[in-house]
């Protein structure tokens, strides 16, 4: 069914801001297929190309498997719309990710998620183990942000960005996961890898046998290798397939 905003949306931005208003909604629609959404919290947000100041953000109360690419609202970063739409915001929601896109202009879109076994794994206290393969990707770019409470304060932000610093990957202890990357497509691979790794970790600790660690000097050699894996094939290789994956399962995102 055609969203009835689709034609005013399109016809008021550019070429650029609309296909990125398309992977990101195909982001939260995949989101949602994977299991990792959180009712209607937690977003995903991505800078508007060619604009330091605009983001787009969900729609504060639509399912994930229900946004569209015109049903995106563009704000500032106050959280504030800089274009007319019928939908709000949650700007608490955007504190996390408005203080990243603001001090990493590297960053286009910033995915943050309550998945359930990546809060199990933020409540333990060594965080990732590098017990798996896909925990020595996310381990070369990782870093952690202690619990603040629910993230409301500004205060908070300073510090959550030196936490982050230029990695792509932060674990937010007690609390979720959240990557950073150069587009959704980029975003979402990280975050496949990241929960990934999270959910063969919790898997393996139930089985309560020894675990068994990957050395030291393979973790060190792996920040190379993983450059060279994931590099691009978010964009080249991986988004395609799931963009068709979700016009199989889901289509409509592009409305």
């Amino acid at each position: 069914m055609e969203h009835p905003m689709t034609a005013p949306v399109k016809a008021q931005v550019g070429a650029a801001e609309w296909d990125t208003r398309v992977n990101l909604a195909a982001a939260y629609r995949l989101v949602a297929l994977y299991g990792w959404d959180d009712l209607v919290f937690t977003h995903v947000s991505a800078r508007v190309p060619g604009s330091e100041h605009h983001f787009l953000i969900n729609p504060y109360g639509m399912m994930f498997e229900e946004i569209t690419a015109s049903s995106l609202v563009k704000v500032d970063l106050a959280g504030r719309k800089v274009m007319d739409s019928p939908y709000e915001i949650n700007p608490a929601g955007f504190t996390i990710h408005s203080c990243i896109h603001a001090a990493r202009e590297d960053v286009a879109c910033v995915m943050h998620i309550h998945s359930l076994n990546g809060v199990a794994v933020a409540a333990q206290k060594q965080g990732l183990l590098p017990i798996s393969q896909q925990s020595l990707f996310v381990l070369s770019s990782l870093a952690y942000h202690d619990y603040e409470g629910v993230a409301l304060n500004a205060a908070e932000q300073p510090r959550l960005v030196a936490d982050l610093g230029d990695k792509s990957y932060l674990m937010l202890r007690n609390h979720g996961l959240l990557t950073a990357g150069a587009s959704p497509a980029d975003a979402f691979l990280y975050m496949y890898i990241f929960e990934s790794a999270c959910a063969i970790q919790v898997r393996a600790q139930s089985g309560g046998g020894e675990l068994t660690r990957i050395p030291d000097p393979i973790l060190a050699g792996i920040r190379a290798a993983a450059r060279e894996v994931t590099r691009g094939l978010g964009s080249s290789l991986v988004w395609p397939g799931l963009l068709r994956k979700l016009d199989r399962s889901n289509p409509g995102y592009r409305e």
